[in-house]
């Protein structure tokens, strides 16, 4: 599974670098990321994105594709050691912004997807529009915000244990429900090389809450290429027995700006 993504990303970052190279309306950044150990523990873990923005008179179009694939070795009751796949997470998200009269305000309409094999949810759509602003804009710091109403759909896990209310597994099935979604977005520069972003996002359901935190600093190696520190939170309040509500990732990464 991991070979097509990694072929389809490479794919789409040649076709950003031209357009980003043909057209200055587009802003174009990739994120790439790999670990691998060997040793005691032989583990492999691979990480990429990549994120346009194409700013054009009335409309602030973004678009973001990332994904994750982890395999650790795994030794089994017979103490044979094999290789299984611990981890593996895609998301595809399209935003439009149309630009209002005031400044930094906007309409958006957002669109996402997420396939995740080991996560609370085997995948989630969600539909969105609202509102958005900008609460603080001065030379080093700038807060946006959004909010507005939306639709989510997803996919229980196919393993899940978790059951209805007449006591029916629901594992593999599908439900729906309109959401209520809020954003806020900080990023800091806290000089010419250094740069700190915090990105908070919630999703509030009936069936399930779902809470993103994105804490990251980014410095600056050469003019377009940067190192990117994170630490990713995501909490879902409704989870199987099985499952943990709380996921976090730490990951080291560079990212290059076309």
């Amino acid at each position: 599974m991991k070979l097509p993504v990694l072929t389809v990303v490479a794919a789409a970052c040649l076709s950003a670098n031209v357009y980003a190279k043909d057209d200055k309306t587009w802003e174009v950044t990739s994120e790439v990321g790999a670990i691998v150990t060997s040793g005691n523990t032989e583990t492999t873990t691979l990480k990429g994105g990549i994120k346009a923005k194409h700013n054009l008179e009335m409309w602030n179009n973004e678009y973001k594709l990332d994904g994750i694939y982890k395999e650790d070795e795994i030794e089994d009751a017979d103490g044979v050691k094999r290789s299984e796949r611990t981890n593996e997470k895609y998301s595809a998200s399209v935003q439009g912004n149309y630009k209002l009269n005031e400044k930094h305000t906007h309409f958006y309409v957002y669109g996402g997807h997420v396939s995740d094999y080991f996560g609370a949810y085997r995948s989630e759509s969600v539909v969105s529009l609202g509102y958005g602003t900008r609460f603080i804009s001065n030379e080093t710091m700038v807060l946006n915000a959004e909010i507005g109403p939306g639709y989510k759909y997803f996919t229980y896990q196919d393993d899940s244990i978790e059951v209805d209310g007449n006591g029916n597994s629901l594992a593999g099935e599908a439900e729906g429900e309109p959401i209520a979604l809020g954003k806020l977005d900080f990023s800091w520069q806290i000089s010419d090389n250094a740069k700190f972003t915090q990105l908070l996002a919630v999703e509030y359901g009936d069936t399930n809450t779902k809470t993103k935190s994105e804490t990251a600093l980014l410095t600056k190696i050469n003019g377009s290429l940067q190192m990117k520190v994170a630490f990713n939170v995501t909490n879902n309040s409704d989870v199987a027995a099985d499952k943990e509500n709380t996921d976090t990732e730490t990951s080291l990464t560079l990212v290059y700006s076309f």
